[in-house]
C-alpha cells in the first residue's frame, strides 16, 4: 500500500516556468521572479528575473528591468540591465540606460540610450605575417 520510494526533494528549474501578462493588463510597482516573463501588458516600477524577458509589440515597461536574455518587439523606458544578450526586433522602441552583455537590433528598430557593454573582452593577437614575439 505504502512505497518505499521517497522521493528526494526535487530541483526545480525555474528558468522553464514563464509567466505571463496579457495584453490590457497593467502592474504598478516590482515584479520579482525566478521564471521568466512574456509581457504583452503594461508594466510602471522594476522587473528582476533571472530568466529570459519577452515583451511582445502590446508589451511596455516603464521601469527597470534586471534579467539574463531580453527580446523586444514592444516599448522599454528606463534603466535595463541584461546579463547576457539583448533583442530588438525591427517594432521596438528603446530609451534610456542599457548595460547588455550582447545586442542584437533589427532594421526600423527605434534605440535611444545610453548603452555599456559588459562582457569578456577579447584580447587582439598583435602577431602577424608569422613574427614571433620576444
Amino acid at each position: 500500500m505504502f512505497s518505499d520510494n521517497k522521493k528526494s526533494k526535487e530541483t526545480i528549474d525555474y528558468s522553464k516556468n514563464q509567466n505571463k501578462i496579457s495584453e490590457g493588463t497593467k502592474i504598478i510597482g516590482d515584479v520579482i521572479s525566478k521564471g521568466g516573463f512574456r509581457i504583452e501588458g503594461t508594466i510602471e516600477g522594476n522587473v528582476k528575473t533571472e530568466g529570459r524577458v519577452v515583451v511582445g509589440r502590446t508589451g511596455s515597461i516603464n521601469g527597470t528591468l534586471e534579467c539574463t536574455n531580453a527580446d523586444f518587439e514592444g516599448k522599454f523606458s528606463g534603466k535595463l540591465n541584461i546579463t547576457e544578450t539583448l533583442s530588438l526586433k525591427s517594432t521596438a522602441y528603446i530609451e534610456g540606460e542599457v548595460i547588455i552583455g550582447k545586442l542584437s537590433v533589427e532594421p526600423g528598430a527605434t534605440f535611444n540610450a545610453s548603452c555599456s557593454m559588459k562582457g569578456h573582452v577579447k584580447s587582439l593577437n598583435k602577431k602577424s605575417n608569422g613574427e614571433k614575439s620576444a
